[in-house]
């Protein structure tokens, strides 16, 4: 089969396998649905790059389709090469573990379907062209007509924050290149997960600097429940302090860059020399799973995100009521708690270890009180727990301030 409409230079001619190919995007999923909706548009994009191709896309948790049944959609259409590739902007747990852990079990059971899986979206030009794009569009600035500095201006890119410190690291590597490309005054970096600063926090010190117009940029693809608490927390500051201009930029979505962005990594995979390249994502996963340091997942649900700051219970937390442990190549202590709620649990027969800076005062801890998930809560040891008992007020099910928009 010929691929004859790629939007790359110089492959109009690529050949494909001889066995009938498929692509697949692989997210996180959310409580959101106007996040699904999101992700189906950015499927939507790349099938008009591709259009002799079946794509499909599924998550790992609380959406639906979850990544089995997308991939059950392609072989129910002939596919016998899977082309996968994750809706990641950067590669931690996600895309590490929890992703090629579904592709080998679905490969496990599906012996006739080759699957490739390709790398997350990184920090390639495509994408921040995208997010300057966006930054300049909250500025009201024609990227094709920009000015050569905003030295007036300070930026705060918003990341998502997890335990995987790489991670963290390219965040704060998009800063700095947005920063130098755009020409801020300043520009700094804050997370709205498990690491710190927070984005609270972050803000709260980043005012000091005497910056009349702040540019807060969330470096996030979809909307969510964290996207809806980062504006609330920027509507909170900025009533706070109102000499200040607070600018609040969008968020990626189906931005024509990003769909470049995940047809690069699809090309990519498809490459006759991919399979000479360096370690990919499911080479490193393969040998730490040989060598014992992660597993694969065998459970009802594509996965449940022990790190996730969400909040209130999906449909199955409110089913489910076993001890929620979970492994993602480390393990550390579980700590239990209790503080006044009601808890949900999950049990997959894993233990997740505790973020090592957890306890940070300008971290995670300045979010409790906030309505954060309580799987999220189960993170922190009891000693913290009780230091911020008087924040603990609520039933984390109910929704906090921040997300009464």
């Amino acid at each position: 089969m010929k691929y004859t409409n790629t939007h790359v230079e110089g492959l109009d001619n690529a050949t494909v396998p001889a066995k009938k190919a498929g692509i697949m995007i692989c997210g996180h999923g959310s409580r959101d649905k106007d996040a699904e909706r999101e992700f189906g548009l950015v499927a939507k994009g790349l099938k008009a790059r591709f259009p002799d191709m079946p794509v499909e896309y599924g998550f790992l948790e609380f959406s639906a389709p979850n990544i089995h049944m997308g991939l059950n959609q392609l072989v129910a259409q002939g596919v016998e090469h899977i082309y996968a590739v994750p809706g990641m902007l950067f590669a931690a747990t996600h895309a590490k573990n929890d992703i090629p852990s579904v592709l080998t079990t679905f490969a496990d059971k599906t012996a006739s379907v080759e699957v490739t899986y390709g790398r997350e979206l990184g920090l390639q030009d495509d994408m921040i062209d995208a997010f300057q794009a966006r930054i300049y569009e909250s500025l009201g600035i024609d990227p094709n007509h920009a000015p050569d500095s905003l030295y007036d201006t300070m930026l705060v890119v918003v990341g998502r924050g997890t335990s995987d410190t790489q991670a963290n690291a390219e965040a704060a590597k998009l800063t700095r290149i947005v920063n130098e490309n755009m020409g801020f005054g300043w520009a700094d970096t804050v997370y709205s997960g498990v690491t710190y600063p927070s984005v609270g926090e972050g803000l709260e010190r980043l005012v000091k600097l005497g910056f009349k117009r702040i540019v807060v940029a969330p470096y996030f693809l979809f909307t969510g429940r964290l996207i809806k608490r980062i504006q609330g927390y920027v509507d909170k500051v900025a009533a706070e302090y109102s000499d200040i201009e607070f600018i609040q930029t969008p968020y990626l979505n189906d931005h024509p860059k990003v769909i470049d962005a995940f047809e690069n990594r699809v090309l990519e995979i498809m490459s006759p020399s991919h399979a000479m390249t360096e370690e990919t994502l499911m080479h490193s996963f393969q040998r730490r799973l040989a060598a014992g340091e992660v597993d694969v997942h065998h459970h009802h649900a594509e996965y449940i995100d022990p790190e996730d700051d969400t909040q209130g219970l999906s449909v199955s937390d409110h089913v489910h009521h076993h001890d929620h442990t979970h492994d993602h190549g480390h393990s550390h202590e579980h700590h239990s708690h209790n503080h006044g709620h009601s808890h949900h649990h999950h049990d997959h027969g894993h233990s997740h270890g505790v973020y090592r800076h957890i306890a940070h005062p300008l971290g995670p801890r300045t979010m409790i009180g906030e309505g954060i998930c309580c799987c999220f809560m189960g993170q922190f040891p009891q000693a913290i727990l009780d230091e911020e008992q008087e924040k603990i007020t609520e039933d984390c099910t109910k929704t906090a301030l921040a997300h009464r928009r």
